[in-house]
């Protein structure tokens, strides 16, 4: 009776093996899907003159991150001291664009007319002056020209600033454009930086 029952374990416990689900597998780990690729950002956007500076070359840097960032200056303006002005167009810098470095210190930047380097605002050398009135209006100071007469003027912008507005700036972290017109009523210069910006010669 005994081997009865035993058998008749077995034969149930086998009839159960056969009927029991099958192990759930377990998933395969899914390959993660590829990022999407982003978008690198616009090179020309971030080439685009503002008073913090242009590219790589930022208003307050050394003279040898300047050299790092756009070459050396050339031999006639690498002999002014370090202590002077040296106001120059870098080997690797765009066509037309000047830089001023003040006591080894980026102080300013310079458009002139061979340059095609324009601001965030899209003005750039060979604009029509009067545009400048109506699209900064109170925000500029608009002065006459040291050596020329009207229509030549200077437009000056301080942004973020407006009480230095109108006033002769010193404060050395301020940061501004000047639009300087010329005689045919154009815009022959933009200098983008610190104080710097106000001189009308250059290094003086």
């Amino acid at each position: 009776m005994i081997r009865n029952a035993v058998l008749c374990s077995v034969a149930l416990l086998a009839l159960a093996a056969c009927n029991a689900p099958e192990t759930a597998k377990t998933p395969e780990a899914k390959a993660p899907e590829a990022a999407t690729p982003v978008a690198p950002a616009d090179a020309a956007s971030a080439n685009v003159l503002t008073p913090l500076g242009y590219g790589p070359m930022k208003i307050g840097m050394t003279q040898a991150d300047v050299d790092a960032a756009v070459g050396p200056p050339p031999a006639n303006a690498a002999e002014a001291e370090p202590s002077e002005c040296r106001y120059y167009h870098p080997p690797r810098a765009p066509e037309g664009l000047l830089v001023m470095v003040e006591n080894g210190v980026l102080t300013r930047l310079t458009a002139t007319k061979d340059s095609t380097v324009k601001t965030e605002d899209g003005v750039g050398v060979g604009d029509d002056g009067e545009q400048l009135n109506a699209r900064y209006g109170a925000a500029a100071t608009v002065t006459p020209h040291k050596y020329q007469g009207a229509p030549s003027a200077y437009v000056t912008l301080w942004p973020g600033k407006p009480q230095l507005q109108g006033a002769y700036v010193t404060d050395p972290t301020a940061r501004g454009l000047v639009f300087e017109i010329g005689d045919d009523g154009k815009v022959a210069f933009i200098h983008a930086g610190g104080p710097s910006i106000q001189n009308v010669e250059g290094c003086s």
